[in-house]
């Protein structure tokens, strides 16, 4: 498309570059071209992303939609000028949401806001985007990036998405059929994630910028702290479509913001529990530096991050071995941590 008539000098003087839009989308062009899959129909820089739906041989298409953002994960990437992976953690935030109900991811939309539009800057995040969309087999179909001078410096910036899938009816994951000693296996996160970023900039003053959390540290594998915050968040999807395939499995938790008290739950219906053994969870080191800076209480530590399990899957007790093997297979090194019992707790941590 020609921009060359596109100009606007008042625009632009009351702080929105249009040039630099139109240079942006070029720019991400060569990112979103990964992404392409089978449904998509037509190109980046339309008015809407379209896409052809893939319902042969299901016999009750069901769309399944999902929406996040990275939470102020943002900040320490502005901090660091590291912009390559964020855009990973806005597709992981959705597509590993609607992976929990069975469905596979269709396509991803990204929406960024920022302070001005620095096309290479925003070339850099969307191939983050990319990425995480290649990861998940989503397409990259569309997106917006708008420019709020005033509202925002000019170096910041705050990212987000929409992500929608697919499954059959007849394989929506719903718990209904969950019983007494079916197991719960975790699926090991690469940290943190995308959550409880508000209280790390608190525990390590990052708001202020603090020097210490760019030194690199022996109980982090020689990685700073800064550097351990910002792994992206794993994306799960195509091991599980590959569990799914083969196993029965009764039901799935994204362990994001809320931590195991709130998270495990949602997938447990009522008159059962999970009861974990909290000596089985393979705590990363960074959980252990944030709780010892922070003096921050167990509990409040389990109910606040993942502590290293990014998704809890419930299986029969039958399935345990087929189910590791396969994630194995996929590069996930999962494991049990607890089993499902009658209880009104929806889960016991012990």
């Amino acid at each position: 498309m020609d921009h060359n008539n596109s100009y606007s000098a008042s625009y632009a003087a009351a702080g929105v570059d249009i040039t630099a839009g139109y240079k942006a989308v070029e720019l991400m062009k060569k990112h979103v071209a990964r992404t392409r899959n089978a449904g998509c129909l037509d190109d980046v820089g339309g008015f809407g992303g379209c896409f052809g739906l893939p319902v042969a041989g299901m016999e009750e298409p069901v769309m399944v939609y999902g929406t996040d953002g990275c939470g102020t994960k943002v900040k320490l990437a502005i901090l660091m000028d590291k912009h390559d992976t964020i855009g990973i953690d806005a597709v992981a935030m959705c597509v590993n949401d609607i992976i929990c109900v069975g469905a596979k991811p269709l396509f991803f939309l990204d929406y960024i806001a920022c302070g001005k539009n620095i096309p290479e800057k925003i070339a850099e995040i969307v191939g983050g985007v990319a990425e995480g969309c290649v990861q998940s087999g989503a397409a990259l179909i569309g997106g917006e990036t708008a420019e709020h001078p005033g509202m925002m410096p000019e170096n910041e910036y705050d990212l987000a998405g929409f992500a929608a899938g697919i499954v059959d009816r007849k394989k929506v994951i719903d718990n209904t059929r969950m019983a007494e000693g079916d197991v719960v296996i975790a699926l090991p996160s690469t940290g943190i994630h995308s959550n409880g970023f508000s209280l790390c900039r608190k525990v390590f003053d990052i708001d202020n910028n603090n020097p210490e959390i760019y030194v690199p540290r022996e109980d982090l594998g020689g990685k700073s702290i800064a550097e351990a915050l910002l792994v992206p968040t794993k994306i799960y999807v195509k091991p599980v479509l590959a569990l799914l395939e083969k196993v029965d499995v009764k039901g799935i938790s994204h362990i994001t913001g809320g931590g195991f008290y709130e998270n495990i739950p949602r997938s447990i219906p009522d008159g059962l529990g999970a009861k974990i053994d909290k000596s089985a969870v393979r705590v990363l080191p960074i959980f252990d530096v944030i709780a010892k800076t922070g003096n921050i209480p167990e509990r409040d530590m389990f109910n606040t991050y993942n502590m290293g399990v990014g998704m809890s899957i419930i299986v029969p007790a039958d399935a345990v071995d087929m189910s590791l093997s396969i994630l194995k297979e996929h590069d996930i090194d999962a494991y049990v941590i607890g089993t499902v019992i009658k209880s009104e707790d929806k889960v016991i941590l012990e």
